[in-house]
């Protein structure tokens, strides 16, 4: 019988600051079995590679070759970039003082198209903290210059976090996809597989395992696998990851398996492991689960039932040893303290609960297993977990990458955190639900909690009920204001043209957050326009919701996103600009007494909001919080 040797990889680009958790999920669950396993983040490796002296001078080369001549600026100082990008990269790898100041030295960095326009109005700390953290916002301005010149003269599809997420967003057909895979490989693209050639030899694995969790991962991880089939026949290869569970859940077209002999859907454990014994040759390719194969030209679905269900609390810690986090990059392209969470630090990722509890959004896959099957553990099995991971990497940071925490796991883990002794600093994804009292936001804090961010979506009461969010606007605000009283930063994800929404109330939503952030409710947020998706309610109903669907059509490769006709809402991507240029001055709290209709490049309705909204939810939250308990 043969023996598996797994290699479990994640593709370019995913996330430069720190390790992406799947396949240190799925090594923790096969060691744990026994299967011979080792992972790799190509993701870090590659972007390592690119941003050296040696490989930049390709690159400058490279366009010179071309006959590129986009940024020109850059090109002429060619050598002032090459000559410090050792320096910023160790930089952003390990920041100190001296470098710090060797950075802001007039003259050290090339004052490109994006430098030359820093924002000097930026409001730095004292002292040594204040100096790292300017340098580190310029060394990131640095290398987006050259990510630029890259993407304009060298690579089109070049981008730190999603690579070619241009042809995969969306792609109903393989065709496109099919077509950029005919084309020579770019130098990005050789340097990659380069790389992976070098793991392959050095693991010798006989399956090749990419975590696709992104449509920016899918052209990469193709690349590979188009790499590996020419010269490594042998070596199987399996994806799996966020985009299979969603977009290739319909999947018809053959051609994919020219690249690829496995896709599995949802969570990964029991498909992989058969997987594994297939190719071990104790199980036949009728016994696998979850998994798409192809059989003379025809794709096909295995999946034996009953399924083997590994359930969250009966599931190993991630190992994240072999993954090398001393090369892991520090980025601040935005300073406001929140959203540089994202890009900054080091994170150990950890999930609390599989799946969400509340499982009821309207816009969300809640049809899918990622979202619907709810599983929990114990707050002792947690901490033991923490503590295990800990002891690895040596971060006492963790992200814990919930759909939404539950807030009774979260008061349960604060609890045995702090009776155990456990020192991290933690932050989390919820649901601005009621439970969140001033106490248990105490409790939180006390056991390390720095950050929360959570869904206010559409900010209208109306809209809220029609997505079956489970809030309102006055619950946020005081849930809210409970977090940022304890010390605790909020982040609300937002959104604007869900079905039927009017041009009223996407300015009565900003005018909703406005409000937050002058009264400190929130320090960060997003904007997202809505975007159908086929395994949500709305997608599967769209005619509940007054809209209807007009595409695309589904050409046998992925199926996700939909267009949508909504014939009582606005014209929504008309205020993509101002609501950002909003936020913007929100981010840097500024500008809460700039009227609405400025941010705007048309006329807009006023908001119909007092302006003393926010402020009366909480008058009302404290005076309910300091009324005596009746006898």
């Amino acid at each position: 019988m043969m023996q598996a040797k797994v290699l479990l990889v994640t593709p370019p680009f995913t996330q430069l600051n720190t390790a992406y958790p799947a396949t240190a999920y799925i090594k923790g669950f096969l060691k744990e079995k026994g299967v011979a396993v080792q992972q790799f983040d190509l993701s870090i490796a590659l972007f390592t590679a690119i941003f050296t002296n040696d490989f930049l001078t390709q690159v400058f080369k490279e366009a010179e070759a071309l006959g590129n001549t986009d940024y020109p600026e850059i090109q002429e100082h060619k050598t002032a970039y090459i000559a410090c990008v050792d320096t910023i990269i160790g930089f952003l790898q390990n920041s100190d003082i001296d470098t710090a100041k060797k950075i802001l030295a007039k003259g050290f960095l090339p004052l490109g198209h994006r430098l030359s326009k820093v924002n000097t109005a930026i409001q730095w700390a004292a002292g040594d903290l204040g100096v790292i953290d300017k340098a580190k916002h310029h060394a990131t301005l640095y290398i987006e210059e050259i990510g630029d010149f890259i993407q304009a003269n060298v690579d089109e599809f070049f981008a730190f976090t999603r690579y070619a997420e241009q042809i995969a967003t969306s792609a109903t057909s393989f065709d496109p996809l099919d077509e950029v895979l005919q084309y020579q490989p770019t130098i990005i693209e050789d340097q990659m597989m380069d790389i992976l050639e070098v793991q392959l030899k050095e693991s010798n694995p006989n399956l090749v395992c990419f975590t696709i969790p992104f449509p920016g991962n899918l052209f990469a991880a193709l690349r590979c696998a188009q790499f590996i089939k020419q010269f490594f026949p042998e070596i199987k290869v399996a994806f799996g990851g966020g985009y299979c569970n969603t977009e290739l859940r319909s999947l018809e077209d053959p051609r994919i398996f020219e690249f690829v002999d496995f896709i599995s859907l949802d969570d990964g454990e029991g498909p992989l492991l058969k997987i594994v014994k297939h190719i071990e040759g104790t199980v036949v390719i009728d016994e696998l689960e979850r998994t798409f194969v192809c059989v003379d030209n025809n794709v096909v679905y295995k999946n034996k039932l009953p399924n083997t269900i590994y359930h969250h609390r009966n599931l190993p810690a991630p190992d994240y040893s072999d993954l090398a986090f001393d090369t892991y990059v520090s980025f601040l392209d935005v300073v406001n303290p929140m959203h540089r969470m994202w890009t900054d630090d080091r994170w150990n990722k950890l999930t609390i609960s599989h799946g969400c509890y509340w499982k009821q959004c309207s816009f969300c896959d809640v049809n899918l297993d990622y979202i619907g099957n709810y599983q929990n553990t114990t707050a002792d099995d947690l901490v033991d977990k923490i503590e295990k991971i800990v002891s690895v990497t040596g971060i006492t940071g963790f992200h814990f990458v919930d759909e939404a925490a539950p807030p009774k796991m979260l008061r349960a883990l604060s609890e045995r955190l702090l009776a155990r002794k456990v020192n991290i600093t933690w932050w989390t994804n919820i649901r601005f639900e009621k439970t969140f009292t001033k106490e248990l936001c105490e409790v939180l804090a006390q056991s390390g909690c720095i950050a929360v961010t959570g869904g206010l979506e559409v900010a209208s009461d109306r809209l809220l009920a029609k997505m079956k969010k489970g809030v309102d606007i006055a619950q946020v605000a005081r849930v809210t204001n409970h977090f940022s009283e304890c010390g605790i930063l909020v982040h609300a994800y937002l959104m604007y043209g869900f079905p039927s929404q009017t041009e009223q109330e996407t300015i009565d939503s900003l005018e909703v957050v406005r409000q937050l952030f002058e009264k400190n409710c929130i320090q960060s947020a997003f904007w997202h326009q809505f975007t159908t998706t086929i395994h949500s309610p709305i997608g599967k109903n769209p005619e509940e919701f007054g809209i209807k669907i007009t595409g695309p059509e589904f050409k046998g490769f992925a199926q996700n996103d939909l267009w949508h006709e909504d014939p009582k809402g606005a014209d929504h991507p008309k205020y993509t600009k101002g609501l950002n240029r909003a936020l913007a001055s929100y981010l840097n709290k500024s500008d809460y007494d700039v009227v609405l209709a400025d941010w705007f490049e048309f006329d807009v309705l006023p908001t119909s909001h007092p302006q003393g909204l926010i402020e009366g939810f909480l008058v009302e939250d404290s005076l309910q919080q300091t009324a005596p308990t009746p006898s």
